[in-house]
């Protein structure tokens, strides 16, 4: 039976077998090869041009006309941006940048605007004096967002006035570039309505693009950026005669960001939770070699690290030749120091030593910029390694030189990260030699699946050993393997890996996914591509959850990547109807069913009713509903755990997926670190969100 994945809302069945017409006729001849012509490319592959459809992709359309006015504000023609979510799924984009030329292109006989709106590789970035620096290409961004869009609107205002054109459709033309009026305003506003045919969901998350303009504001120093929703607004709002809607002066959410720090700040942001190793954050900006950079650092005491990288503002998720010049520079430069009097003799710091607790942002702005990857993930121009290198080792050895006291914390720092990592790799492979970890000898509470193939495994992690005993019962045996943990697991957010394998719950799940932990963790052997956190729906379920969140996100973080990750979703109500039941998820799923006033079984009193509790017993008899409320997975029989929850085909599964690394991790230091304060903050800004289970 092809399972049935519940993702956000969305059911997606795999196609099972079919053919192509070719293959299946034979033939393959010239008439087999098929030519896309202008943005039909792009609409028939979108994946390969903004990466997903999925929820990212759909982020990924703002950020990319953003990025042509971020564009014009790095060369210093624009300062001031504005992106307004609108009723209709729809996203204006505003920027008072030069406004895209609107004058007839020599070589497609259209206007300049239609031209970027329509061509793919077209723009001003591709050569001339249009941009020395650019984080995209003007025509390929705004022309896939254009493509991906049922409706698009240019308008621009430059040389006095102010020209209009519309797309519709994936991109076609509703008439030539107009001037409508005149303006002494420049700059240009892009508004789009994402096709409904691309994306199976529109609804934009404002809190996405506030986390990713706050950083580009710190990118970009003297820009300011506005973020403004008016998708709850009822009132008509005039957009075509306001240039910036926060003019309009509508209440609405909104946010604006403006920084002058540059990097420091976004340092110490990143760090606002953390206890700083050092006072001052490290800052060098220069040009080396035709490559601006730019770096920032700072210590912290933690023993994770925290390094961002940006080319041309674009954000390298995966790094690339930047970051390898930084670390390659930053070890070096640290055992430098080490040699000439900061150190023992024969120490020798590694690279893991010096990353131990730093909290770095690496920027580089060039020319002509190289990506790995259409979604710009990764760096490949090669000149960023050796400029970076440079200028950084120069830098930092007269920082470190200059600064005793900064420099002897941070040798501090390094040295005991050291020292940890001797430790814990003597524990480590003492473990390792009694063959704890060698996939070998599986945990005795594991009630392992028959199959041997990881496509078709899934494992449940659950709650408590009454749980566990149900889910065995219940379970299908070929496929699904059972792993109960008895109460709560260790919180390893600062916890070393030595200290993690003492720790008999955390040692049964590492054994039992088999990929082993830490230098020699390999996700080719992962035993199981389900991985289902199966929790209680209170408060200790919830803590467990986030527990074990927090260990796959510390040290299993490919298999969240890899898409192995679920949380289940058992209902929180059984809903009999004479001879027929239901199962309600949600409070408001019970009232649907059951109505608003029929009471849980359990609070049906056995002492003798008043005639108030006796016309609603008489009430709940006459209807022959009957609701009860589970609170833990233990309470529920064998047939009924299956059927709601471990049954491929009727369950609820949510994918874990990891929408924003850095916010992530921001989120986990918070709520699993030592600051107090900052997550009694978080609670308390919070609480109004919670469901509580009183």
């Amino acid at each position: 039976m092809a399972e049935t994945k519940v993702k956000k809302g969305i059911k997606i069945t795999p196609k099972v077998g079919g053919s192509s017409s070719a293959s299946a006729t034979g033939k393959y001849g010239a008439e087999q090869i098929t030519v896309l012509e202008g943005l039909e490319a792009v609409r028939r592959r979108p994946g390969m041009y903004i990466g997903t459809t999925g929820p990212a992709g759909l982020h990924h359309l703002v950020i990319e006309v953003f990025d042509n006015g971020r564009d014009e504000a790095m060369g210093g023609f624009a300062d001031d941006i504005e992106i307004a979510f609108l009723p209709g799924n729809r996203v204006r984009v505003v920027d008072n940048g030069r406004g895209i030329p609107v004058d007839i292109h020599s070589k497609t006989k259209v206007s300049a605007l239609e031209t970027v709106m329509t061509v793919l590789h077209a723009g001003g970035k591709f050569g001339g004096e249009g941009y020395k620096v650019s984080g995209g290409l003007h025509g390929v961004g705004v022309s896939v967002v254009n493509a991906l869009s049922k409706h698009l609107q240019a308008e621009v205002h430059r040389d006095g006035g102010k020209y209009l054109q519309e797309y519709k459709d994936g991109g076609k033309p509703m008439g030539k570039v107009r001037k409508v009026a005149a303006s002494k305003l420049h700059g240009t506003i892009i508004t789009f309505e994402p096709d409904a045919s691309i994306f199976p969901e529109r609804e934009f998350s404002f809190e996405t693009i506030v986390a990713h303009m706050r950083q580009q504001a710190y990118l970009v120093r003297g820009l300011r950026i506005s973020i403004l929703d008016f998708r709850g607004v009822t009132q008509t709002i005039d957009s075509d005669n306001v240039f910036y809607l926060r003019e309009a002066k509508i209440d609405v959410p909104s946010m604006t960001f403006y920084f002058e720090g540059g990097l420091r700040s976004l340092v110490a942001f990143q760090n606002r939770h953390l206890e700083p190793v050092h006072k001052s954050v490290f800052y060098v900006e220069k040009e080396q070699d035709a490559v601006h950079v730019e770096v920032a650092l700072q210590y912290v005491d933690d023993i994770g690290s925290r390094i961002s990288a940006f080319a041309n503002n674009i954000y390298n998720s995966e790094g690339g030749m930047h970051i390898t010049g930084f670390k390659t520079a930053l070890t070096r430069t640290i055992n430098a120091q080490l040699k000439n009097g900061n150190g023992k003799d024969g120490e020798t710091f590694t690279g893991d030593d010096v990353l131990e607790g730093l909290t770095a942002v690496v920027s580089v702005k060039m020319r002509e910029v190289q990506f790995e990857g259409q979604t710009k993930s990764k760096l490949g121009s090669v000149e960023a390694r050796g400029a970076v290198d440079a200028v950084f080792s120069e830098s930092f050895a007269a920082f470190l030189e200059e600064h005793p006291d900064e420099a002897r914390a941070i040798f501090g720092k390094v040295t005991l990260a050291m020292k940890a990592r001797k430790a814990a790799k003597a524990a480590k492979d003492s473990i390792l030699r009694k063959g704890a970890l060698d996939g070998m000898t599986l945990p005795g509470k594991l009630a392992d699946c028959q199959t041997k193939l990881a496509e078709e495994g899934e494992l449940f992690i659950v709650e408590g050993d009454s749980a566990g005993g149900t889910a065995k019962m219940g379970r299908d045996r070929r496929i699904q393997a059972i792993l109960p943990l008895r109460g709560k697991i260790l919180n390893i957010e600062r916890a070393r890996i030595d200290k993690m394998l003492a720790s008999e719950q955390i040692k049964n799940l590492v054994v039992a996914l088999g990929t082993a932990i830490g230098d020699i963790f390999d996700i080719e052997k992962l035993r199981y591509h389900k991985i289902i956190i199966a929790t209680d729906a209170d408060v200790d379920g919830a803590h467990i959850r986030t527990l074990l969140l927090t260990l796959f996100y510390r040290h299993f973080r490919p298999v969240i990547d890899g898409g192995y990750l679920y949380i289940a979703q058992p209902p929180l109500y059984k809903i009999k109807k004479g001879k027929e039941i239901f199962y309600a998820y949600a409070e408001e799923e019970k009232i649907k069913l059951a109505g608003k006033d029929v009471p849980l079984e359990s609070e049906l009193s056995e002492e003798p009713p008043t005639l108030e509790a006796a016309e609603t017993e008489t009430k709940t008899k006459s209807s022959k509903v009957s609701v009860q409320r589970y609170k833990g997975l233990g309470e529920m029989n064998s047939d009924e755990l299956w059927e709601t929850t471990m049954d491929p085909a009727r369950r609820i599964l949510k994918l874990v997926t990891i929408e924003d690394a850095q916010d992530a991790d921001n989120v986990f230091d918070m709520l699993m670190g030592t600051d107090v304060p900052a997550r009694k903050s978080f609670i308390q800004s919070h609480a109004k969100e919670a469901t509580l289970d009183i």
